[in-house]
């Protein structure tokens, strides 16, 4: 037997793995088993017998799925503990038999069954007391016992009797004799078994009494600096965070600050204020709830892959009848002809073109009722490369085409709105032209009107008297306790100006906002929004990630817990107290965030440079804590602050892969350099202790904490602080205005309406863009009228204000005098909703409306009262189906915060089917392949376009989108989604290196 056993072993060990799974799949571990088993009962044993089964066991059950429950059905659990007791003074044969162990633990079941015949009191025995005796064996036997603490039942079983606390005694014994760091192998082990342990809340609540967070958190102070030990930097790290002790959120309640009272109900609630992901459903109900709240790409990397897998696979459509669906109006057919009015390029009789004399003095007679501002020339595509040169060029300013007051809109709402468009601009004219006059403006003047102002600068800063003389601005203008007033600065502002700011006017852009109607009533300008910025002079890189960061910042979040003593924990910002507006000391930062698009709800003084801020839900929400605008002044200079974003909820983010967020200082705007620029060191995004409530018998929902480090330039500087490049509705609307009145009207068609009012009484912009025709002929005039249409859209989810930003480099293309952009008007008609949820931008939102609601799910049924854009705009896609001209393209922009680059979404009935593992009969589905003609012109031409990440899948949770709907009930073979990301580029000629450790 023993020649049999030797040759045996020499075969597997000369071997690969192959000979190892052959051995299995033919009963071999049956026949060990059996064998070792024999063995054990004779008398008497045969050592060395015993010692080569056993060899072979650990080898060969190590390769053994199933290896666990053979030793169960084969009797053999009480064979292998039987054997450990009997050589507890025999370490060589004993260390076997542990390997054993640890391989039949490696079963859940098999583990149990150890631990219920005392397979822990066994273990505990071999491990203690700390000895350096007989190291082999230790490390084996707490292999074995982290192995069968994996069940929770051994898990529970050793706290009862007191393992964990004999546990952390152990480590701390090797930790402290362990100098030369020897062992790291038996202390990792040591860990596990704790990591194990705490997995259950018993465990947790015992370790906190144990002062186990004290205990580790020393310790591990020794090993930060090893790289050699990392491995227990990191399961100390993971057990810490674990255990510490889970709270809400410092807000008094989760749902949002501000509130608004929707039509036709009594309450604000909506049905995702309380939305949480139940883990313990089947898996048909559990992965309808999981997709229909979060996308699946943000489980990466905390859900196992093959689980990602399933769900997307469950996700999509695989019923061909529902794919090839048409279904019915959702609104009665007569409704539809009071979308003739949105279309009137169809009936329009270009009387102009016969009187260019007279339309040039009506362009004339119409530009005098407009704010002043500087003309912008429109750049071409080689004339952008050039950008000083076309920034200094200009053209005649021309105002809106003549004879657009005949046309008519639909509804009485829009028709006022329509007519008193350009009324509303000129009666702020006299008050834009009172802010420019300083000599003969007074504030009595100003204060006729609802006037928005800047935040008072820092008048006591060094920068600003130099920058603005305050001795002598206060001898002409004088003022209690010689302070300038707000708006003698915006009037000193106004003058500082140089109006090199492509398509930005800060007249036009306080004409705007203050037409705005916000929730919170803003009072103020942000001044980034006000005074504009230029591009960054310089392309930056990707963050460089730095060694262990994320690990630094829990292992501080930890000190909080256990060492308070420098902790502060002072509110110094508040919205839902009207006192703590304003700081309570003279040692701390001073934050703000009302005003268009602001959005941070609290800020805490952790420490003196150390601020715990939250962001504010999307309103009649409790949910969707993502973006962040706020401002933030008082600051010391050459002093890192750390801020830490404590209320994200996205699983992961692009925050760990190089993304910085944007900040914009008002000192260097004044100084001549007015740019957002990338900061941010030390960023990490991870899990903390935060959870919300619990509701319902729901699980509670965890945060992350979105952590970074900034020094800022200057002291006693005036910053903002965002998620990505702030678009807000005052901007677009001011940049529609400076569009229309700089393009040409002898070339381009331009038609502004207004889709709509928004819930909270904003004007949706809707515009027309395509060539005029080239004379009144009526082979000009029919090719004019039979142009295929192209249906954009933009912005239906506040918080992605790329999607904005790509939307008006759209805009700005399609009116300019490049060649492309001009065959581009020649041969589309262009139907543009550059904003589809103002609501949300103003008030600071993230993903949802006024309503509460992701208006980017409410397609398939959308109200009049609570998604008034998306009615409309569906409204206005159905009439253009009913007369024959459906688009062509029809391309919704949005932004990804998981990926990088840029890339589209489309529809295929047949790629969905071959996704799901579906049989496609080709002869009976046939499909148009035209939807793959974009991108692939897109991956030619865009080098940030990226063709490997665009998908044409159909999800079941995806069925009430735009692009699903326009593709499924309009009939748009090219319907898209555009994502953008909020990073940066890995592909083609914007990628930008970076190296992530």
């Amino acid at each position: 037997i023993l020649n049999i056993l030797g040759v045996l072993s020499d075969l597997l060990s000369l071997g690969t793995d192959r000979r190892i799974h052959y051995l299995i799949s033919k009963g071999g571990s049956e026949a060990l088993l059996q064998a070792l088993a024999a063995a054990a009962r004779a008398e008497p044993p045969h050592e060395d017998a015993l010692l080569a089964l056993l060899r072979l066991l650990a080898r060969v059950g190590r390769r053994d799925r199933k290896f666990g429950l053979k030793v169960q059905r084969l009797e053999a659990t009480d064979v292998i503990l039987s054997l450990a007791r009997k050589n507890m003074g025999h370490h060589l044969n004993l260390t076997h038999c542990l390997w054993v162990l640890r391989v039949c633990a490696s079963s859940v079941t098999a583990g149990t069954t150890l631990g219920i015949n005392g397979a822990m009191e066994l273990l505990f025995k071999v491990i203690t007391p700390y000895s350096k005796r007989h190291v082999r064996t230790v490390r084996a036997a707490i292999e074995a016992l982290a192995a069968l603490l994996k069940s929770k039942s051994n898990s529970r079983r050793a706290v009862n009797r007191g393992y964990l606390c004999g546990l952390l005694k152990l480590y701390q014994d090797w930790h402290h004799n362990d100098v030369s760091n020897d062992y790291v192998h038996i202390r990792r082990g040591l860990l596990i078994c704790l990591k194990h342990i705490t997995n259950i809340q018993l465990g947790r609540e015992t370790f906190l009494d144990s002062r186990g967070m004290e205990i580790l958190f020393t310790s591990v102070q020794d090993c930060l600096s090893f790289k050699n030990l990392d491995p227990i930097v990191t399961t100390v790290t993971q057990i810490l965070r674990k255990c510490y002790p889970k709270e809400p959120l410092p807000v008094p309640t989760v749902g949002s600050s501000y509130s608004f009272s929707l039509p036709g109900k009594v309450g604000t609630d909506c049905p995702c204020m309380n939305s949480t992901i139940v883990w313990s459903q089947p898996l048909n109900v559990m992965s309808l709830r999981i997709i229909q709240y979060i996308n699946l790409s943000d489980l990466v990397g905390h859900v196992h892959p093959f689980l990602i897998l399933l769900l997307k696979d469950y996700d999509l459509e695989t019923d061909v009848n529902k794919l090839r669906s048409r279904p019915a109006l959702d609104r009665p057919e007569e409704e539809l002809k009071q979308y003739e009015a949105m279309c009137p390029e169809l009936s329009h009789n270009f009387q102009e073109l016969e009187s260019e004399p007279e339309e040039e003095k009506s362009l004339e007679d119409n530009t005098e009722n407009l704010p002043s501002t500087p003309s912008y020339f429109i750049p071409s595509a080689t004339s952008v490369k050039h950008e000083n040169t076309w920034r200094t060029q200009s053209v005649t300013v021309t105002g809106p085409e003549p004879g657009e007051e005949d046309f008519n809109v639909p509804l009485q709402s829009w028709t006022k709105k329509e007519k008193c468009r350009w009324a509303q601009v000129a009666e702020k004219r006299d008050m834009v032209e009172a802010v420019q006059d300083a000599d003969s403006c007074e504030e009595e003047d100003m204060a006729r009107t609802h006037v928005l102002t800047l935040r008072p600068l820092p008048k006591e800063a060094a920068w600003y008297k130099q920058i603005f003389n305050t001795e002598r601005e206060a001898s002409i203008n004088p003022s209690p306790g010689g302070r300038l007033k707000s708006l003698d600065v915006m009037r000193s502002l106004l003058k500082k100006h140089q109006g090199n700011m492509p398509f930005h006017s800060p007249c036009f852009y306080i004409s705007r906002a203050e037409c705005v109607k916000s929730i919170p009533h803003y009072k103020f300008l942000a001044f980034p929004d006000f005074w504009g910025h230029q591009p960054p002079p310089y392309a930056k890189p990707m963050l460089e990630r730095k060694y262990g960061v994320q690990r630094d910042r829990v292992l501080d979040d930890v000190r909080r817990l256990i060492q308070p003593g420098d902790v502060i924990g002072r509110t110094v910002f508040d919205l839902d107290e009207s006192s703590c507006s304003s700081p309570s000391g003279p040692d701390c930062l001073t934050f703000f965030s009302e005003f268009e698009s602001g959005n941070l709800r609290k800020a805490i003084q952790v420490r003196e440079f150390e601020y715990d801020l939250i962001m504010n839900a999307d309103v009649n929400s409790s949910q969707h804590h993502q973006w962040f605008y706020f401002e933030v002044r008082d600051m010391k200079l050459a002093v890192p602050y750390r801020f830490n974003i404590i209320n994200c909820e996205k699983f992961n983010s692009q925050f760990n892969y190089g993304m910085q967020l944007v900040m914009y200082s008002v000192k260097e705007a004044l100084q001549g350099r007015p740019s957002w620029l990338r900061v941010g060191s030390d960023i990490s995004y991870y899990k903390n202790h935060y959870r919300s409530c619990a509701a319902g018998g729901m699980r509670r929902k965890s945060y992350y904490t979105l952590a970074f480090s900034i020094t800022f330039p200057h002291k006693d500087d005036v910053c903002y602080l965002a998620y990505h490049y702030p678009y807000t509705y005052s901007a677009m609307m001011s940049h529609l205005d400076i569009l229309e009145q700089n393009r040409n009207p002898k070339k381009v068609y331009w038609r502004q309406q207004t889709l709509c009012q928004t819930l909270g009484g904003n004007p949706c912009p809707l515009l027309t863009i395509t060539a005029m025709p080239e004379s009144k002929k009526r082979d000009d005039l029919e090719q004019f009228c039979n142009r295929p249409y192209v249906f954009l859209m933009a912005r239906v989810h506040p918080g992605e204000s790329n999607a904005s930003w790509v939307m008006k480099g759209t805009l700005e293309f399609l009116v300019s005098s490049d060649p492309i952009a001009d065959l581009l008007r020649k041969c589309f008609i262009f139907k543009i909703v550059p904003m589809l949820n103002p609501d949300g931008v103003i008030n600071g939102n993230h993903r949802c409306s006024l309503s509460g609601d992701d208006l980017n799910r409410q397609w398939l049924t959308p109200s009049s009262e609570l998604h008034p854009t998306i009615y409309h705009s569906k409204g206005l896609l159905y009439y253009l189906r009913s007369i024959g001209r459906a688009p062509l393209v029809f391309c919704d922009y949005h932004g990804h915060s998981q990926k990088k680059n840029v890339f589209l979404y489309g529809c295929s009935i047949k790629e969905t089917l071959w996704q799901a593992g579906c049989v496609v009969d080709t002869s009976v589905i046939t499909e148009d392949v035209g939807y793959r003609t974009l991108p692939k012109i897109l991956d030619k031409v865009a080098p940030a376009f990226v063709m490997n990440s665009c998908s044409f899948l159909v999800e079941k949770s995806r069925e009430s989108t735009a692009r699903v709907v326009a593709w499924q009930e309009m009939g748009v073979v090219r319907s898209y989604t555009m994502e953008s990301t909020y990073c940066g580029c890995s592909h083609g000629l914007y990628k930008v290196s970076t190296s992530l450790t």
